[in-house]
């Protein structure tokens, strides 16, 4: 039976879980500033709680971004860290689709948009559409993006979504952050406001099942504004 430890730390929330033996167990607390000082601790306290050590581990999950800088850096340096000291192996896992992903395990939303508060007045943001996926006798839920992942201003992510069908879900700090939101109807309509890596666990199983992991040496976090920044320069693409 599949053993996932799951991290995130990309926003002001710092969590941790456990999927062992076919049950999960996390731990979530909101950590401004103080992740890296909270998040080892919180893996020893899940690890030994249950009775087993981290070598046990079969694949260790991350939250990869998008978040604050400093928190999604925190996240891949941690698991790169645990999966170079043990030689597992490591998959990262959007933090909007883990918003979606709660949000169907919690309401059964399959249409979700999820955005998180980027600050200068732009927001992280993504359009999902939960599709079912059989893996030999077991069902899982597969994430396709409508829109792909971005960093956009209000007005964008307003002007993208004009087209689209409005039977949503939205979830993330990103609806509650600017006005233009809400006075485009577009509002936090769930209690989902931050990931946590209890909801990773569920996309990253049928990952591991198909192979779909990374070394500890090819973990990377995604900023998204960084890939903007790039493109924005003369002569880039």
């Amino acid at each position: 039976m599949t053993t996932l430890l799951a991290i995130d730390t990309s926003t002001e929330a710092c969590s941790v879980a456990l999927l062992y033996k076919g049950e999960k167990t996390h731990l979530f607390e909101i950590a401004q500033r103080t992740h890296t000082k909270r998040i080892l601790p919180m893996v020893d306290d899940i690890l030994t709680n249950s009775g087993i050590r981290i070598a046990q581990i079969d694949a260790l999950v991350f939250g990869r971004g998008p978040g604050s800088f400093t928190g999604v850096r925190v996240a891949a340096g941690i698991a790169q860290g645990l999966a170079l000291g043990t030689d597992i192996p490591a998959i990262g896992i959007s933090n909007l689709t883990a918003m979606a992903q709660q949000a169907y395990e919690q309401n059964g939303s399959i249409n979700v948009l999820s955005a998180i508060d980027a600050r200068m007045n732009e927001v992280y943001f993504s359009h999902l559409m939960a599709e079912k996926v059989r893996l030999d006798s077991d069902e899982f839920i597969q994430w396709k993006e409508i829109i792909k992942e971005q960093v956009s201003s209000p007005e964008k992510v307003i002007q993208q979504l004009s087209a689209c069908d409005k039977d949503w879900t939205t979830v993330g700090t990103g609806w509650s952050a600017y006005s233009q939101f809400a006075l485009a109807d577009l509002t936090l309509n769930s209690n989902i406001t931050l990931p946590s890596a209890q909801y990773m666990l569920s996309i990253a199983l049928p990952l591991y099942k198909q192979k779909q992991w990374i070394s500890a040496l090819e973990i990377e976090p995604v900023y998204l504004r960084n890939e903007v920044t790039w493109k924005k320069l003369p002569g880039r693409e």
